[in-house]
């Protein structure tokens, strides 16, 4: 059975319509409100999270908020923009190098100022590098905390017409650009023997160049022109091979590796000595003057009295005997004593003939040669004295005795009467004998002593156990017949600390 009802609509739409003016009213509002704040809110972090981005991506390619680099402020800035300033700048602290050295090879250096250049530092791969690491959300640190950072830099730029003006007037360039190919034996008066190598070590200067510019580049100033590979050689013709020949020959006899140990003093025979020892053939030619000579199986020739002539110039030099000298006196003013039996004297002779021998033999090794004597004093080289010897001050009448440049023993004594003609005699010589418990006799004496030393001749020191005193001026009328009359106490002592040979310098 169908039950039908209507449904009163009009009825619902009333209820409806009463609902919206009570509490559900005010309900609906507040969510609308909270609808729109939340929007709100959404839109509002949509927006710093835009700009977040916005500014990370920023700071990727331009330095973060409060960044200092070098003393240079740099917020907002690009690495070019920074790098310009820095290079207009300079750098915060002197730590830039100055100069760019250039090392040629085989010892040769020269610099080439880089103000004159026009070479500046270049902080590009630096500034990258730093803006990398601080790049991208690490801005948001620095809006509290400044940074503040001292970069080197890692390259450098340069003005082109300015740098090449620079390297053309360097001397390994100039020096190229005007050396002459081939190879020529030279000989100077001074040097001896040398060689013109144009063929070997060249440089080229095109490569050299863009090399210094690729080193400046990866922030290099100092260039090793060897490493670059800008050094080549040239072919020799027959000619030039045949100058090396000759130029080895005088190599290896140049290179003799004698020494002369002279006592103080040591002199290497180098090349300038030993290349004057060499005969020299007639010059056949321009450019051949003072070329070797060379006998029949093609060795060179030695000139015998080219070597003598040396030997007697170290003569001349190292020879005393008979020979002035000048010292300051104990006294304190300066005296001339001539060299009486004692000094140096090289055998000139015996000399010559072992170095003509010794130079035409070649050496693995260095030879260590004291040359021959006739006679040669206590010590050996240009002071033949030395620091050890006895000095008689006769104006004064004092002896003293120098040990080591010690003064240990220092004594009035009275030497040979004056008034008389006895004086003793001015020079230098040597003690060259010691003698104990000994009877000097003379024509008109005989006196005992007991410590001798005889000096030159019969005048020696001694003691003189009958005198009461000595110095003052009892040498004028009361003196010896020549010798040193000493205390005998002194003349103990001296006597145990002299040796047989050293230098007694007696002077008024």
């Amino acid at each position: 059975m169908k039950v039908n009802k209507a449904i009163n609509t009009d009825k619902i739409i009333l209820e409806v319509n009463d609902l919206s003016k009570g509490p559900y009213r005010e309900l609906v509002r507040m969510k609308k409100f909270f609808g729109f704040l939340a929007r709100l809110m959404l839109l509002g972090a949509l927006v710093v999270l835009a700009a977040y981005f916005f500014l990370a991506l920023y700071y990727r390619r331009n330095f973060p908020v409060n960044t200092w680099i070098n003393g240079i402020y740099c917020t907002g800035k690009t690495v070019e923009q920074v790098n310009e300033e820095l290079l207009k700048n300079g750098p915060a602290e002197n730590t830039q190098p100055l100069r760019v050295v250039i090392l040629g090879g085989g010892g040769v250096s020269e610099t080439i100022e880089m103000s004159e250049a026009g070479i500046r530092p270049d902080y590009t791969d630096a500034l990258r590098e730093y803006l990398k690491q601080n790049a991208g959300g690490f801005w948001v640190n620095r809006l509290k905390n400044a940074a503040s950072a001292h970069l080197a830099a890692e390259a450098y730029v340069w003005d082109e017409e300015r740098l090449q003006a620079e390297f053309d007037s360097l001397d390994m360039v100039t020096g190229e650009l005007s050396k002459k190919d081939g190879v020529l034996l030279g000989y100077d008066e001074a040097a001896g023997y040398y060689l013109k190598d144009g063929n070997r070590g060249r440089l080229d200067t095109k490569k050299a160049f863009d090399y210094i510019k690729a080193c400046l580049s990866r922030g290099e100033t100092v260039i090793d022109l060897t490493s670059g590979n800008c050094r080549y050689d040239r072919e020799d013709t027959p000619q030039d091979r045949e100058q090396r020949e000759l130029w080895q020959k005088i190599s290896d006899f140049t290179d003799c590796k004698i020494v002369y140990d002279m006592g103080t003093e040591s002199i290497l025979l180098t090349a300038d000595i030993t290349s004057h020892f060499l005969e020299r053939q007639e010059a056949k030619g321009p450019g051949q003057e003072g070329l070797p000579a060379l006998d029949t199986d093609g060795s060179l020739l030695v000139n015998r009295e080219k070597v003598r002539s040396w030997v007697e110039q170290l003569a001349e030099e190292y020879n005393t005997y008979k020979k002035e000298r000048e010292f300051l006196s104990t006294r304190g003013d300066a005296v001339t004593v001539k060299y009486g039996t004692y000094g140096t004297r090289i055998d000139v002779e015996a000399e010559t003939a072992y170095l003509f021998k010794a130079v035409q033999t070649q050496r693995a090794e260095t030879e260590i040669h004291v040359p021959a004597y006739k006679q040669k004093g206590y010590v050996r080289g240009l002071d033949d004295i030395g620091d050890t010897y006895i000095k008689i001050d006769m104006t004064q009448q004092r002896m003293y005795f120098y040990f080591e440049g010690e003064l240990v023993l220092d004594t009035d004594v009275v030497t040979g009467d004056t008034s008389k003609r006895r004086g003793t005699p001015e020079g230098i010589y040597y003690v060259y004998s010691k003698q104990r418990n000994r009877i000097l006799r003379g024509a008109d004496y005989a006196s005992f002593v007991k410590y001798w030393m005889p000096v030159v001749g019969g005048v020696g020191i001694h003691d003189a156990s009958w005198r009461r005193s000595f110095g003052d001026e009892i040498y004028k009328t009361n003196g010896s017949h020549g010798c040193i009359n000493t205390p005998s106490e002194k003349a103990s002592q001296l006597y145990e600390m002299v040796k047989v040979g050293m230098p007694v310098i007696m002077f008024y």
